[in-house]
Parts: structure tokens; C-alpha cells; sequence
């Protein structure tokens, strides 16, 4: 468990603001380059930081800097994504409220909670995403003389291309409606590529 406390709405929480190397804990998993999946050390950690991202969203904090993926990812709708990239893409929120904010995380089972606690209740908070743009993904076909001929295998999953539009519904328990504007998205496709036996 990890809890972290920001006292004063001009306090900024800088999220996983270190390099990602074995000694401070970081293993190696996928991560995104450009329209490439690779294994680099710290792959993975940006399933907390949109996790972190979502968490202050729905208690209606301000977003100060937030990045999306070059591509889709499976755990969040595009446009409710955030990626992390040490020295050059970070998130970051301001605690906009009256008193402290406590930031608290755990795992249960490989899962990962998280929850941010203060001394108001938050408004209820809707995500709206408008596809403006779709873009199917396209197979590239490589030949692979171990397969037995006439099978096909997947080595890498494509992913459709999307622009994407996000916006935020905030209704305040006296009745007021509030709309915010997020911004586009833009996610690269990424084709599919199949080794065929010969």
C-alpha cells in the first residue's frame, strides 16, 4: 500500500518521476515506439499512470499535463489513456480543492486499486468519446519455412487507427452542469502481421 498527501491546492503530484531501471524495481514489459511494440525495461508502467489519470478525472481534479499513446491500448477507451516516458512525457494534476487530498493504491490478486480521498464529496463525472476518424488496421504477410505449410500465426495483433474526441459531463450536487473539453486523440493503426507456412 502506498498512500501519498498533498496539503495545498498549489502543490503538483509528479507521477512515477524517476528512471525506470532494475535497481529501483522497474522489470521489463511491453511498451509502445512510435508504431512498434518492444520489451523495454519499465514497460507497463503507463497502466498506472492512466489508472491515476481516470482516478483524478473522476474526482473532478485539474489536469495539468496528460499525454496519449501513439496507439490504442486494451485496459481504457481511447481518449481515456495516459502515457509516461521519463525526462520528456509525465502526469500531473493540481489538488484544486479547499483542504488535502490523499492519494492511496494497493494490489489485491495482480490487480491494482487505487482512490483519492479528501474532505469534499466530488461531483459525478461522465466521460463522452466521439470517433471522428476510424482507420482499420491491414495484414502484412511474412513466409516462415518452420510453420507446416498452408498455416498461418499471428505474431502480432493489429490495432485500428482512431481520432477521437473527449469530453467531460460534471453534475454538482446543487444542480449545476458543468461541460469540459479534453481535446482530440490521435491513435496510429498498427497492422497485423501473420507468418504464413511454406
Amino acid at each position: 500500500m502506498w498512500p501519498w498527501q498533498l496539503t495545498s491546492w498549489q502543490e503538483r503530484w509528479y507521477c512515477l518521476g524517476s528512471p525506470y531501471t532494475s535497481a529501483k524495481g522497474y522489470q521489463s514489459g511491453p511498451m509502445y515506439r512510435g508504431t512498434r511494440v518492444i520489451e523495454a525495461q519499465g514497460g507497463g508502467v503507463c497502466k498506472i499512470a492512466s489508472l491515476l489519470y481516470n482516478v483524478a478525472i473522476l474526482s473532478n481534479l485539474r489536469i495539468i499535463e496528460r499525454y496519449n499513446h501513439s496507439m490504442t491500448v486494451p485496459y481504457v477507451p481511447p481518449g481515456q489513456d495516459a502515457t509516461v516516458y521519463y525526462g520528456a512525457k509525465d502526469i500531473r494534476f493540481m489538488n484544486n480543492k479547499k483542504g488535502p487530498i490523499l492519494i492511496w493504491g494497493d494490489t489485491v490478486d495482480n490487480t491494482l486499486f487505487m482512490a483519492i480521498y479528501g474532505q469534499e464529496k466530488p461531483p459525478k463525472v461522465t466521460w463522452h468519446h466521439q470517433t471522428l476518424k476510424h482507420i482499420k488496421y491491414w495484414n502484412i504477410y511474412r513466409k516462415n519455412y518452420k510453420l507446416p505449410k498452408g498455416t498461418e500465426k499471428i505474431i502480432i495483433p493489429g490495432q485500428d487507427g482512431y481520432l477521437v474526441h473527449s469530453s467531460l459531463t460534471i453534475e454538482y450536487e446543487d444542480g449545476k452542469v458543468e461541460h469540459k473539453d479534453l481535446g482530440k486523440n490521435w491513435y496510429d493503426p498498427l497492422p497485423q502481421v501473420i507468418e504464413r507456412g511454406s
